[in-house]
């Protein structure tokens, strides 16, 4: 059965900071706080298209710090989202998203209560002089403490990271995938920075004062975070921000692409085919993949493709089931 999510999206109204990457005004006029009437006839909307195609979705209260808003409007949300898991058949878990310092004993309490399954922390960085630079409010200690007390609580964790920040480094970016491996969340979602009008980090690019990473440096970057992560049974459920026009308009700069998780995953198999290669005499070579991985395999505009021939191996692709780099010389075909 088909799993998803149902988002729910909450403005920035408990928020307490203003961290240097977000456009806080832009996102909180993009949409108003729903009332929990609102979110109840949205799940019962909802349940009829997800029965219809067979589908399970967690209820996913996401978009600003979730323990942060009033007490009494968050168990309001959670009361809704409850009912429609009890009530309605289509729902099987409740997530939310938050700050590390927005989380205590009592808060982990209450989501438990209401049957919450997983809190998805935004750490960012566990480099506490990135997290200093970029006005998080919260130190890597935060995280950690946050961390145990979903894990202990019985909560499923997911943490989310971003790549490229203010004061950002390559070995800082290691350091906190390295962390995040070390409290054993169950998710992880990877942003790679994009520099948006109306913030900190937009005034700094437009003095000149900061450069996020490169393109292509970003791309090798996470193509290493997927891997880690995936030796470590730790499933990166999102890579890059989802397509949207607004941030295509607002952009200023940092790394946005539409299927940025694809690219990670041809420059992963673009080293794998590499590795396989290496030691084979240059020449032609038919490298089969199940038809999945067809297209990570060629690269965005055969772009891996041009990379090997131009390192002496003519390759042609072919298709066969469940396999993922298989390499038949010429003379094999």
């Amino acid at each position: 059965m088909k799993q998803t999510n149902l988002s729910v999206f909450i403005p920035h109204i408990g928020c307490p900071h203003r961290c240097s990457f977000c456009d806080q005004k832009s996102i909180s006029g993009a949409a108003k706080a729903p009332a929990a009437d609102e979110v109840w006839e949205l799940l019962t909307q909802q349940a009829e298209h997800l029965n219809d195609i067979g589908a399970k979705a967690e209820i996913a209260f996401f978009g600003g710090s979730f323990t942060a808003i009033p007490r009494g409007y968050m168990t309001e949300l959670l009361e809704a989202a409850a009912r429609g898991v009890r009530e309605l058949g289509a729902y099987n878990g409740i997530r939310c998203s938050t700050r590390p310092d927005c989380i205590s004993a009592e808060i982990t309490d209450i989501l438990r209560e209401y049957g919450v399954t997983a809190v998805e922390l935004g750490a960012q960085s566990m480099s506490d002089e990135v997290l200093a630079a970029n006005e998080r409010g919260h130190t890597s200690e935060d995280v950690r403490r946050a961390s145990e007390l979903i894990k202990q609580s019985g909560i499923r964790l997911g943490l989310q990271m971003m790549t490229g920040l203010y004061k950002d480094s390559a070995e800082a970016v290691m350091y906190t995938a390295r962390e995040f491996i070390r409290l054993a969340p169950e998710t992880v979602r990877i942003y790679p920075t994009v520099i948006l009008k109306g913030t900190r980090l937009g005034e700094l690019y437009e003095r000149g004062e900061y450069r996020s990473f490169g393109f292509e440096e970003t791309v090798e970057l996470c193509a290493k975070l997927l891997r880690m992560f995936g030796r470590n049974d730790i499933a990166v459920i999102r890579m890059g921000l989802h397509a949207s026009a607004e941030v295509e308009r607002d952009m200023l700069g940092g790394v946005y692409h539409p299927a940025f998780r694809e690219l990670c995953e041809s420059r992963i198999m673009l080293e794998d085919i590499t590795a396989r290669l290496e030691g084979l005499p240059k020449g032609e070579y038919t490298v089969l993949t199940d038809k999945r991985n067809i297209s990570r395999l060629v690269g965005q505009r055969r772009g891996n493709i041009a990379v090997l021939e131009k390192a002496g191996y003519k390759i042609k692709v072919g298709e066969q089931a469940g396999a993922y780099l298989e390499v038949v010389p010429k003379t094999e075909i």
